[in-house]
């Protein structure tokens, strides 16, 4: 797919990608109009969008490759799947790299926690022995039939283990011929600096999340560090809620949103951005 050629001409460039976290159709669209060149679909927008719940390991591979599939119909950017754990031992994982191949997605992401996994950020996270990690990267390489298709090892040792841990860990799963490597929840800018130090020549992934256990940098700064995929995965779900509620109240207290129009697309603006024109004009041609 041409989706997956732009993916991997973007890793060849000079220079941190930015991919936002996206959760659905209409947020992966905004993300697109707004000029991001690629996003990634978490689990934590996902299970809050879905379900209005904490990623904690409740949704099933099949939920997540459906709304995978809707984001990546939705846009032309190319769109990173989070594939959680695997759903599984390596028969899992073979089918779910296939499932989201399908879907439409550039690359995938695999993490070696312990299902039911959590958001990488939160406390209490357990991992698998790196051995088995190794052999579910090995089966997600054998299993896609795109070669363009990008498998992202991610490691979650740090907090669990420290990050020697985590460091020789990212070493066992670059020997399963992925071709990225994200070690998750540095909670330093050493941290950070080490790990592109300790990896250098491999194309690595950071994560940003607004309060969480890695401070903030900026997709410039990263660059330079020798990172080059950066995710804001849950910017979207943060700024969505709060505005929600915001509007909501004012609504409530007001009974109008006139006080909130600032903040709010009208009618025609909104069916302007989800293309009502084209699609009004392919009825009345129909007709």
């Amino acid at each position: 797919m041409e989706v997956r050629k732009k993916f991997r001409a973007l890793l060849e460039r000079p220079g941190c990608i930015i991919a936002p976290g996206v959760y659905d159709a209409l947020s992966a669209l905004a993300a697109e109009k707004a000029g991001m060149e690629a996003v990634v679909m978490g689990g934590y927008g996902v299970s809050a969008s879905r379900l209005a719940r904490p990623d904690l390991g409740l949704l099933t591979m099949t939920e997540m490759a459906e709304q995978l599939k809707m984001i990546c119909d939705a846009v032309s950017i190319p769109v990173i799947g989070d594939g959680d754990t695997g759903y599984g031992n390596t028969a899992n994982v073979e089918r779910t790299v296939r499932e989201y191949e399908h879907a439409g997605a550039a690359a995938i992401l695999l993490e070696d926690q312990e299902f039911p996994k959590r958001c990488g950020h939160m406390a209490g996270k357990t991992v698998i022995p790196a051995e088995e990690h190794f052999q579910k990267l090995k089966a997600a390489v054998a299993a896609r039939q795109d070669p363009d298709f990008v498998i992202i090892a991610r490691c979650d040792a740090r907090a669990p283990l420290g990050l020697d841990e985590a460091i020789r860990r990212g070493h066992v799963y670059l020997e399963a011929g992925v071709d990225m490597l994200f070690i998750e929840a540095p909670q330093s800018i050493d941290e950070l600096k080490t790990i592109a130090r300790e990896f250098r020549g491999a194309k690595l992934v950071a994560n940003m999340i607004e309060g969480g256990k890695t401070p903030e940098v900026d997709s410039r700064t990263l660059g330079e560090m020798g990172f080059k995929l950066v995710f804001w995965p849950c910017t979207a779900p943060y700024v969505t809620l709060k505005n929600l509620i915001e509007v909501f109240e004012i609504l409530k207290t007001d009974g109008t949103t006139s006080r909130a129009r600032n903040i709010m697309l009208t009618f025609t603006e909104f069916n302007k951005f989800v293309n009502l024109e084209r699609f009004a004009a392919s009825a009345v041609e129909k007709h």
